[in-house]
Parts: structure tokens; sequence; C-alpha cells
């Protein structure tokens, strides 16, 4: 089976969260099963940079505001798949981060960047793009890509399936809805039948609305997003596709992520060699400036630090919980408020708690294998990658009853669970926490079973493969055409 993934940014080459590194393990973990899997990614600068022995394979010219648009075709360092990217400086050719300038804002003209990604990406599944190789099944992940799906809809002989991923309904691509003229798409795909959201035209619409098949990144969150809580004004969409819509489980890179062969660690470690965790303890407290306090659960939070992710539930709790000896490790960036708050729980607490705003991917191996919990305490989380390199570290996962945290963490046996997105919540299951440390065989059990666990991407790899099957099979029977 030949398989077109379409996304903005990979893992290590361009990260905002989760999406980079489902799209840098997935496609890997399909061609281990037999698929013949490729990318196709936008031209930004450190993908440009990255890409091994890149060729052109059609000169697409001007198009989407842009004069100069080649497509090419190289390697994927590491993995070494074949991958697509468009090369288009004046769209991608920029400083900054893939969907924001380095101030924070918006790039202005984020519809026509990513209406190029889904262009190109309909192209190649028509088959005109490179005529050496094209798609059976196409898999377009978050808003970014999700236009191809239009763009399919709108050509009929396109015989490629398309299969579209939401890993967070909360970012949909919403842009003003006079800017439809800008994607070259008929103006009956902003009816809203089609495109438009309440005034305003909606990326993800195009591919939960044309689409083959609708993915998202748990079972649980599947069934979220069909609710008016979690659906983010699209859960009346959802319910009209209950029949194609369904979940699949994460998984996480067991490479990248394994406290046996990590080299970020200060000693390596796994289910049967506890003793180099607790040497990781002690390196992590001493580098953080923490006090060497062997009884002090050690808390870690690695994440955005957005009022999604449930941090201000963290805060609420803090001070109480440091009373009670607990220590808290935090490293992430997002909200300005959040940010200075955490930076004032740490000028309040010395010793106690320390705080690190940004991101470094190799801290981050260090925090989560040093800490003896990790908090991911969210309003709602579609899968939730943090809390699985927690199982797989053997730190305890403390989360909260939602998506992806529900169906990987299971109270009492794997973590511990709360429900309500309160503060007094958190700070009860923290100190559930305290207390089972309390007793070393029982916390050694809980770390034991979650390091045990099949966390691959093996699994899930599988049940792609079935849906791939399902999808090709749904669009020969009945073809997903476009509006009137």
């Amino acid at each position: 089976m030949r398989v077109l993934h379409v996304a903005a940014e990979i893992y290590p080459l361009i990260k905002t969260g989760g999406l980079a590194d489902v799209v840098a393990a997935l496609p890997p973990a399909l061609a281990a099963q037999g698929a013949d899997v490729r990318l196709l990614l936008p031209g930004l600068p450190a993908i440009l940079d990255a890409v091994e022995s890149p060729r052109q394979v059609i000169d697409i010219g001007p198009c989407f505001g842009a004069l100069r648009v080649r497509l090419l075709l190289g390697r994927m360092p590491v993995t070494h798949l074949p991958v697509y990217v468009i090369d288009a400086p004046h769209l991608y050719r920029r400083e900054g981060g893939p969907y924001q300038a380095r101030d924070g804002s918006e790039w202005p003209d984020n519809q026509r960047r990513f209406a190029l990604l889904g262009w190109v990406a309909a192209h190649l599944a028509a088959g005109d793009a490179d005529a050496a190789w094209a798609p059976h099944v196409l898999h377009a992940h978050d808003w970014h890509a999700a236009l191809c799906c239009a763009y399919i809809a709108d050509h009929r002989p396109t015989a490629a399936a398309s299969v579209y991923t939401v890993h967070n309904m909360a970012f949909q691509g919403l842009f003003p809805h006079d800017d439809w003229a800008l994607l070259g798409l008929p103006s009956r795909f902003m009816a809203p039948q089609g495109l438009e959201f309440h005034g305003q035209l909606s990326f993800m619409k195009a591919g939960l609305k044309f689409a083959d098949r609708v993915t998202t990144v748990s079972p649980s969150y599947a069934r979220e997003i069909a609710t008016h809580e979690f659906g983010c004004g699209l859960d009346g969409v959802i319910r009209g596709r209950a029949a194609d819509v369904s979940g699949i489980l994460n998984g996480i890179d067991d490479q990248v992520w394994n406290p046996a062969t990590d080299a970020a660690l200060h000693t390596r470690y796994d289910a049967e060699r506890l003793e180099g965790k607790r040497a990781c303890r002690r390196a992590l407290q001493a580098s953080l400036g923490l006090a060497q306090d062997d009884a002090a659960l050690l808390v870690t939070v690695v994440s955005r630090l957005t009022w999604q992710k449930g941090l201000d539930l963290v805060l609420g709790a803090l001070p109480a919980l440091v009373q009670q000896g607990v220590q808290f490790a935090v490293q992430g960036t997002g909200e300005p408020a959040l940010e200075a708050a955490f930076r004032a729980a740490q000028q309040a607490h010395p010793g106690r708690v320390h705080v690190h705003v940004g991101y470094d991917e190799t801290r981050a191996h260090q925090l989560v294998a040093g800490a003896d919990a990790i908090a991911v305490p969210s309003r709602f989380e579609p899968c939730g990658l943090t809390q699985m390199y927690g199982l797989r570290y053997g730190t305890v996962p403390l989360v909260r009853r939602v998506g992806g945290l529900a169906d990987t963490v299971h109270d009492g046996i794997t973590g511990l669970v709360f429900d309500a997105a309160t503060a007094d919540a958190f700070h009860a299951c923290v100190q559930r926490a305290q207390a089972l440390r309390g007793n070393e065989a029982a916390w050694q059990t809980v770390m034991r079973r979650g390091m045990v666990q099949d966390l691959s991407w093996a699994g899930p790899a599988q049940e792609y493969l079935a849906l791939y099957a399902q999808a090709r099979q749904a669009r020969a029977e009945s073809p997903r055409v476009a509006l009137g």
C-alpha cells in the first residue's frame, strides 16, 4: 500500500508539540510493516537544510502568491524515508516558527502557506505531480494539511482515499471568509455544508467534511469531540459523520524514549535496575538547585503552559503542596501570565520549585527520568505523549480522566487519576501519590507496570493499515464528491 503523510512539522526538524513526534514515528512504523510510505512537508528552512539528496520533481511555477514554487524529493535523515518538500521561498523561507513570527504573532499569509501544502498534496494524490509515484491513501494531519481533502473532493477522478487526523480540535485554522478567493476552490465550498464556520473559513472543516475517514489520536477523544463540551463548535459535524470517525491511540518512539539506552540520562536504567533512576533523581535535584531531599515527592511538568493543559490547577495547589514536602520541576513555554506565575513560584519557593521557561529536548528527557511523578492535569487532551514517556521511564503519571489520558493511565494500576478540573482535585491526587510513595514496594509495582507496557507504534500502525484499507474500499464504492 502506498501512503502519503502530509504535515507541517516533524521531529526533530520542526516541533511545536506532539504532532511532530507522531509524524516522525508513525510513517517508519508503517514502513516496517510493509507499506510504501512517503512524506510531504513545507520547505521551511530547518526542513530544507536537513533533507538528504533533494532533487526536483516538478517546477510548479507561480502560485498562492509565490513567484517560484518547486516540488523536491529527497530522504529524511535517520529514517531515510522518501520525503517531498515544497520549495516556495516567498512562503516558507523565513525566521520564526512554522505558524508564527518570533514575536508570537500569526503569519498573516498562513492561509496561502497551508493552502499550498494541501493543493500539492491533492495533486500528488491525483497522480499529476510525480509521474513515477502516486499514493493509494493520503493521510493529512491537523488543520495545516486539511485543505487537501477539499481539493480532492473537487477533482472526482482522484482515486486515492483520504484520511484526516484531528490532533487537537481547538486549533482549526480559521481565516476571514473573504480569503476563500485565495484558495482556488469554487465558491460552493464556502457554504455552511463546506468550509464556512460562523462567518469564517475553517481549514479543519475541509478534513472533517471531505475525508473518506476521520480519526483522532485516542478512542476517548473521538467520543468526546462529538459533544458540545469538547467539540469546539464542530461537534455537529462530527456527529454527522459518526460512522466514519474513529480513534487510534498514539504510540511513542521507543527507540528515542528508552531509559535503558537514553544518552541524555545521568545513569541508564530499566524496570529491573531501578537504582539508575534514583541516580537520575539525585542528579536532577543537583542540576536544578533543588534540595537533596530523598523523602520529597519530586513532580515534573513538561508541557505547553496553557489553560488547556490545566497548569493553573498546578499553580493553585503548589503552595500547599510545597509546604507538605513536594518538589516541582517545570519546563515549558506558552501563555505569558502562566509563564510569569511559574517564575514567581520559583522565587517564592527556592530549593523546592525550579522553572525553565522554554523547551530543551535533552532537559525534557532528564526531567522525565529524574522525577518521581509527572503531572498532566489537562482540561482536554486528544492523546498526550508526556504521560506515556512517564510510563516508559517509571515516572508515575498524575493525570485527569480525559481523552488519551484516560485511555493510557489506569488509576492505582499504572498511575493516579482525578476527575474535576480544580486545584483541590489535583492537590488530592498529589497527596495520594505522596502516600503511595511512602510504601516503596507498592510504588515500585506501579512504576514497573508502566515500564513494561508496549507503548510502541507497532500496534497503532496495524490499526492504521486496517483503516486505510477501509478508506480505500469506501472511496471505491462511494467517492466523496464536491458539493452541488
